[in-house]
């Protein structure tokens, strides 16, 4: 079988780690690396042997595949041009800027028969995998992502850029339909929502609450899991796992603690979470987890079958992320009418204006104009 031709479109940071897999893959041929910014195209392709164009659609015709790690802004254009030509395409998160961009996507990819593909790389960590059975029937989770800010992927507040891996790992967990949504945002640095909290409710009942914040001094990527089964503490950074599974006796609802006779309670002081709530502590070895995206890529193109992150995983986590971002961009900080909502603290407004209305600041005298 001759080795998949594959394209990296965004010769970035996330661009050039994606051609040097590409690369070294025994089953890919890397054609080139596409980016409008000439010196950072020319040090990735020189760097992994391939050509180097600006516009991504000179090489249609010569590519059976290609991953995109252009601006999220681009993902939409890109997108349809690469999969209206029957290209296969590995997006990176987000899939798009909105749910209807993503539909669209995903519906275009099932028209041509074409592979779509999402970057949710957290669904190959292997803190993840290796406690899937666990996180089964999940009723509650809790999850944590926060960093530095990087100065990059500046298109987008920090829901699409970092909370959005959370919600396709929760949305793959929890299989019944959102019931509601709220959430709040900041903005810290003047663009989008720098900070963010959600608080998901689902039809099953299980509530995932969610927090992302890009202008953290602390670098985190945990997540908690109650299930009837077990608690599962994951971090996703050092690749661990630890899990609390219940005794039968406690999952039965036959052990009592106000009918401990004297003796007892002395001796469960110090065993109780020994004999009843034991804790298991996984460490995972190091998984190049791009590495693993990019085989789940290929055997899906190959087989044919479908990958781990469909495009129909990826239009669900930005359909949520929308619904999230409408509620950040709506929640009110006090009770006034015209008080402050939004990431942007700015003030509401009492009526929505006309076409032909002009916003008025604060405490400017208005002019009446008599009639006729």
């Amino acid at each position: 079988m001759r080795p998949v031709r594959l394209a990296v479109i965004g010769a970035g940071r996330l661009g050039g780690f994606h051609a040097q897999k590409a690369a070294a893959h025994g089953a890919v041929a890397l054609v080139g690396v596409a980016d409008p910014a000439a010196a950072a195209r020319r040090r990735v392709a020189a760097d992994c042997g391939c050509r180097a164009v600006a516009d991504y659609r000179d090489l249609i015709g010569e590519i059976d595949a290609a991953i995109v790690a252009a601006p999220t802004g681009l993902h939409w254009e890109i997108g349809l041009d690469l999969l209206g030509a029957g290209v296969h395409l590995l997006m990176e998160k987000p899939l798009a800027r909105t749910g209807r961009e993503a539909a669209g996507l995903v519906a275009e990819a099932a028209r041509r028969g074409a592979v779509l593909q999402v970057g949710h790389v957290e669904r190959f960590n292997p803190a993840f995998t290796r406690a899937a059975a666990e996180l089964q029937n999940a009723k509650y989770i809790e999850a944590v992502r926060t960093s530095g800010f990087t100065f990059r992927s500046t298109d987008v507040g920090v829901v699409l850029d970092l909370m959005i891996h959370d919600l396709d790992l929760v949305l793959s967990l929890v299989r019944g339909p959102l019931r509601r949504i709220d959430a709040l945002g900041l903005s810290v640095l003047g663009g989008h929502e720098d900070v963010a909290h959600a608080r998901l409710e689902f039809e099953d009942g299980c509530v995932a609450t969610l927090a992302a914040s890009r202008v953290s001094h602390e670098a985190a990527r945990r997540m908690s899991v109650w299930s009837p089964a077990a608690f599962t503490a994951i971090d996703f950074a050092a690749r661990k796992t630890s899990m609390v599974r219940p005794s039968d006796a406690l999952r039965e609802g036959m052990f009592d603690v106000n009918r401990l006779a004297p003796a007892e309670v002395d001796y469960y002081r110090a065993h109780l979470l020994d004999e009843h709530l034991p804790l298991e502590i996984l460490q995972c070895e190091a998984v190049d987890a791009l590495a693993a995206e990019l085989d789940d890529f290929i055997e899906s193109i190959c087989a044919p079958r479908l990958p781990r992150v469909t495009g129909e995983h990826g239009s669900d986590a930005v359909a949520v992320a929308e619904q999230i971002l409408a509620s950040i961009d709506a929640h009110r900080w006090d009770a006034a009418e015209d008080g402050l909502s939004g990431p942007h603290l700015r003030p509401r407004r009492g009526v929505l204006p006309g076409p032909h209305w002009q916003p008025v600041a604060r405490g400017t005298p208005l002019e009446r104009k008599e009639a006729g």
